[in-house]
């Protein structure tokens, strides 16, 4: 195990003493008050309980001790609403009673919400704990808080402790957990082999970049390619940011750890399909040797591209990777990147922006990220702005030549390197939880894991 992931002590098989959470729903309460008696209606209306969603309240015994805890839920119950009642539950053992809130959700939820990031400083909180005697929906909880835990980990820990070397470790030991082969093209190897704008992109750093190439399953299965984002640290190159916006540029390869994270617990799961994980992982530094606006780079699929930004590197280093992907004409292919400031302007920092010119597959993903709470938001394709990326002297330019449309032009420079595979989305995310809400603590995050994993299960499982 990498020695410095969270270790997820929250779930347990069997305790004695559990105390009890209820979960209820609004409409439910006032029967739910019939079952527990004159003295836990007398209390909670004492302390002036109001059966709103996600109100926690706590009742004692006739000792005075405490006895069991309420938390009001959504309509239909929601994994949110127990990651709710978390912070206001005393540390030991608990049991979960009532709705109808499955209990893998359950177990997850108490998971998620009890993540600590504790890599730098010591957090010897004691946290409560669920009591879950269902094997199989511990071990599915286990195996998906797991792979939260690591993408919010990667994606938290700076730098100087991150970059693409340590990146690769990561993808070597979810490839050792998961039985899976590994290739990883580095430095000036990625030339030879025709990665040539991922050496560009990570050339100026001290540290090589790049390409990391996982594979899974039997060979004749449904080929599923996952492409992450893996810019360790993004300075802007060149066009250098200003320091204000490179403050949380470690996290500029949470494309990259949710990929990883979707990967581990597809092998984990054992989803019947041939599994490929691409990773570009490099810095965008600034050196003597750096790439610079105005070069103009051959691509693998032989475009090639003006830069006109060398702050828009996310884009270069997966064009690379997507024609490796489209040469094998997989039947799906899935990226994502902390890729344009824009999409966070038109959005927002919670939802992910999803491209694709498939609109059954945009529809599946969208209805699997509403049916676990994760929505996404599709953005349009919308092929007349391609003419903000042309280039008098090239077949594309990275950034553009107009301040409009951020998110849309950088997903149409992505698709002119797919021709030979339409069932193709990209995901535009933050990767951040940017506040505290229950189950999402201030921080990295893994986000749409929850939506793309239910989508593949239905495709795939």
């Amino acid at each position: 195990m990498l020695p410095y992931l969270t270790p997820l002590a929250s779930l347990v098989d069997r305790q004695d003493n559990a105390r009890t959470l209820h979960l209820v729903r609004p409409n439910m309460y006032g029967q739910w008050l019939t079952e527990i008696g004159e003295r836990g209606r007398r209390w909670l209306a004492s302390t002036g309980f109001e059966p709103r969603p996600n109100n926690v309240g706590l009742f004692p015994d006739t000792d005075g001790e405490l006895e069991a805890a309420v938390v009001v839920t959504h309509e239909p119950a929601e994994l949110w609403d127990v990651a709710a009642a978390i912070p206001a539950l005393p540390s030991g053992p608990w049991l979960i009673k009532g709705d109808d809130l499955e209990a893998a959700e359950a177990a997850l939820a108490f998971a998620m919400q009890s993540y600590r990031f504790t890599r730098y400083r010591n957090d010897n909180t004691q946290q409560p704990m669920l009591v879950i005697g269902d094997a199989a929906a511990r071990q599915r909880a286990r195996i998906l808080a797991k792979s939260i835990y690591m993408a919010r980990d990667l994606v938290n820990t700076p730098t100087n402790d991150l970059g693409p070397e340590q990146l690769q470790a990561a993808v070597e030991f979810v490839a050792k957990e998961g039985g899976a082969k590994i290739r990883a093209v580095v430095g000036e190897e990625l030339i030879v082999q025709n990665y040539p704008t991922i050496h560009a992109v990570g050339r100026a750093s001290p540290s090589p970049p790049r390409l990391l190439d996982l594979t899974w399953g039997a060979p004749d299965a449904p080929k599923v390619t996952l492409i992450g984002k893996g810019v360790c640290f993004d300075t802007g190159g060149l066009d250098i940011k200003p320091s204000s916006s490179m403050l949380l540029m470690r996290k500029d390869m949470a494309g990259a750890a949710l990929m990883l994270a979707l990967a581990r617990s597809i092998m984990a799961l054992a989803l019947k399909v041939r599994l490929r994980l691409l990773i570009p992982a490099v810095e965008n530094s600034i050196a003597g040797n750096a790439f610079r606006p105005g070069d103009i780079l051959t691509t693998r699929k032989g475009l090639s591209v003006e830069i006109g930004n060398t702050d828009a590197e996310g884009r270069l280093i997966l064009a690379d990777a997507l024609a490796d992907a489209d040469d094998e004409t997989p039947d799906i292919i899935l990226d994502a990147a902390t890729l344009t400031g824009a999409a966070r302007v038109a959005i927002g920092p919670d939802l992910p922006a999803l491209f694709s010119p498939n609109d059954g597959l945009a529809s599946d993903i969208l209805r699997h990220g509403n049916h676990v709470n994760e929505p996404l938001w599709r953005l349009p394709l919308h092929a007349p702005y391609s003419r903000y990326i042309e280039s008098p002297v090239a077949d594309l330019n990275n950034a553009g030549t107009k301040p409009f449309a951020g998110s849309v032009t950088a997903a149409l420079f992505l698709q002119r390197f797919l021709t030979n595979t339409p069932n193709w989305a990209h995901l535009d995310i933050f990767g951040w939880n940017d506040e505290s809400r229950p189950g999402r603590p201030r921080g990295g995050e893994a986000t749409a894991f929850r939506a793309l994993l239910s989508f593949l299960e239905e495709r795939y499982g």
